[in-house]
C-alpha cells in the first residue's frame, strides 16, 4: 500500500503548530472499527496506537456503541456535573461489585475532572492537605500529565520546559534499575529522608507508574514495588500510583499493580476507564484520605454521563468473569515471542525489548532508527509511536480485543520495517 500524504489544508494553515501525531501519520482518518482505521481515501491502518491507551477494547466496540447509543436514544443526561444521576449509580454500583470488592480495594471514588491530568492534580492536592507538606517525589522518566502539578513530577525535560514558568515541590528519584543493578534500591532515596542535613523536604507522598509508558516502556519489577510501599510506610509518605494507562487492564490484571500485591493509598485512573475513548477520569483514596470539604476540587465537565454508560457496559462485558486478564497475558506472550525473534533476527540494530500484558517497548540504540521503523510501518499500515526521553523505543500498544491474527499481522510487518530501516 503507498500513501499519498493530503495536499496543504486547513489542519496546517489553521491549527497550531502544536499538533504531533498527525505529523507522523500524515492521513485524514474518517472510520474505525475494532483494531482498524480508515482514512477517507479508503486505506485501512492496523492500529498498535489505541488512542495513547484509551481504546483497550477498540474503536467503536459494539457492545459499548449500544449500551452508548440506547442512552441517547431515551434522552439521557448528557452534563452532570457532580449531580446524581442513573447513569453514574449504575457505574459506581458496577465498578464497586465488578472491580472493587473482589480485589479487596477499600477506595472512595473521586471524579476529578475528565482527562488524566485532572485525576493526578487532585491526587497532589488530597495527598497535600492529608499531610500538610508540599514536597511529591517522583522518579526518572516519569510521565504524568501537562499541567503545571503534573508537570513538576514529570521527567521529560522537553515537556518540562514547556510550563514556561519554574516547576517546584517535586523531586525525582532513580526508577527502577535506573543504575543497570549496580546501585541497591532506594539507597539514596532513603539516605535522605533519614539525614538531617540532607535538604529534602518531608515528601507528602511519592507518585509512581508500574510501567513508565511514555518514558520508554519502564517496567518496575514487583519486589521494588513492594519495597517502595514499604518504605512510604515506615517513613509516613502516601503511595500513589498513577495508571492511567497501565490500568483498565493494559498489564493482565486490571490495576498494573495487582501482580505486586501491594494497595497504594491513592491510584488516578483515566483513558480507558470510559471504554469508548470518551473523557473520563478517577481518583481512588482510602476512606480516612477523604477529608475534601464540599466543592474544594471540581469542574464542569467531571460528570462525563455517557461514559459513566460505556464504562459500566465495559466493566461488565469484559471484568465479570475474569477472561479478559487471561487473554491479555495470552496476547502478551504472542509479543513478546514475535520481539525476541526480531531481535534475534537483527542483532546489529542492537535492539532491545521488554514490557507486560499488552504495552511493548523495542527500544534502538540509534533513535532516529525508531522514528524510521515508525514512519515505515505508517507506510504499510501500521500505527505506531515512539517513546522514551529520545524517541528511541518503539512502543507497541493494541487494543486488548485484538484478535491473533490481527496481532501476527501487525508484528510481522513490524518485523519487516525493522530489516527495510537496517
Amino acid at each position: 500500500m503507498t500513501i499519498t500524504p493530503p495536499a496543504l489544508s486547513v489542519f496546517e494553515t489553521l491549527e497550531s503548530e502544536v499538533r504531533s501525531y498527525c505529523r507522523g501519520w500524515p492521513a485524514v482518518f474518517d472510520r474505525a472499527q475494532g483494531a482498524r482505521l480508515t482514512d477517507e481515501d479508503g486505506h485501512s491502518y492496523l492500529d498498535f496506537f489505541a488512542g495513547a491507551g484509551s481504546l483497550n477494547y477498540g474503536h467503536n466496540n459494539p457492545v459499548l456503541k449500544r449500551a452508548l447509543i440506547d442512552y441517547i436514544e431515551r434522552d439521557g443526561i448528557t452534563h452532570g456535573l457532580d449531580m446524581a444521576t442513573t447513569a453514574k449509580r449504575a457505574f459506581l454500583e458496577t465498578f464497586q461489585n465488578v472491580i472493587l470488592r473482589p480485589r479487596d480495594l477499600p477506595y472512595k471514588v473521586m471524579f476529578p475532572g475528565p482527562t488524566g491530568t485532572n485525576a493526578v492534580e487532585s491526587a497532589l492536592k488530597l495527598a497535600r492537605k492529608v499531610k500538610g507538606r508540599e514536597s511529591v517525589v517522583s522518579f526518572t522518566n516519569a510521565f504524568h500529565g501537562m499541567s503545571l502539578g503534573s508537570l513538576a513530577v514529570t521527567g521529560n525535560a522537553f515537556k518540562r520546559a514547556g510550563a514556561g514558568i519554574p516547576l517546584v515541590h517535586g523531586t525525582p528519584m532513580p526508577f527502577d534499575n535506573y543504575f543497570d543493578g549496580q546501585v541497591p534500591d532506594f539507597l539514596w532515596f532513603e539516605r535522605l529522608l533519614e539525614d538531617q542535613g540532607s535538604g529534602l523536604n518531608k515528601p507528602a507522598a511519592v507518585i509512581v507508574e508500574t510501567v513508565q509508558g511514555e518514558g520508554g516502556i519502564n517496567v518496575a519489577r514487583a519486589e521494588w514495588l513492594r519495597a517502595l510501599q514499604s518504605l512510604c510506610h515506615r517513613q509516613d509518605m502516601l503511595l500513589i500510583v498513577d495508571d492511567i494507562q497501565m490500568g483498565c487492564g493494559r498489564t493482565g490484571g486490571f490495576f498494573s499493580f495487582e501482580e505486586a500485591g501491594i494497595t497504594p493509598d491513592i491510584v488516578t485512573l483515566s483513558k480507558s476507564i470510559s471504554g469508548y475513548g470518551m473523557p473520563m477520569s478517577l481518583c481512588l483514596f482510602k476512606p480516612e484520605l477523604d477529608i475534601w470539604e464540599p466543592g474544594e476540587h471540581n469542574g464542569t465537565f467531571r460528570g462525563n454521563n455517557p461514559a459513566f454508560v460505556t464504562a459500566a457496559a465495559a466493566l461488565d462485558a469484559y471484568w465479570a468473569d475474569g477472561q479478559m486478564e487471561k487473554q491479555t497475558l495470552a496476547r502478551g506472550e504472542q509479543v513478546e515471542q514475535a520481539l525476541l525473534a526480531i531481535c534475534d533476527e537483527n542483532p546489529a540494530a542492537g535492539g532491545q525489548f521488554r514490557g507486560r500484558g499488552l504495552v511493548w517497548g523495542l527500544e534502538f540504540p540509534d533513535p532516529a532508527r525508531a522514528a524510521a521503523v515508525c514512519a515505515r510501518a505508517f507506510e504499510l499500515g501500521l500505527l505506531l509511536e515512539t517513546s522514551g526521553p529520545q524517541s528511541e523505543v518503539v512502543k507497541l500498544l493494541p487494543s486488548l480485543t485484538i484478535t491473533p491474527d490481527e496481532l501476527d499481522e501487525g508484528l510481522r510487518t513490524l518485523a519487516r520495517c525493522v530489516r527495510e530501516t537496517a
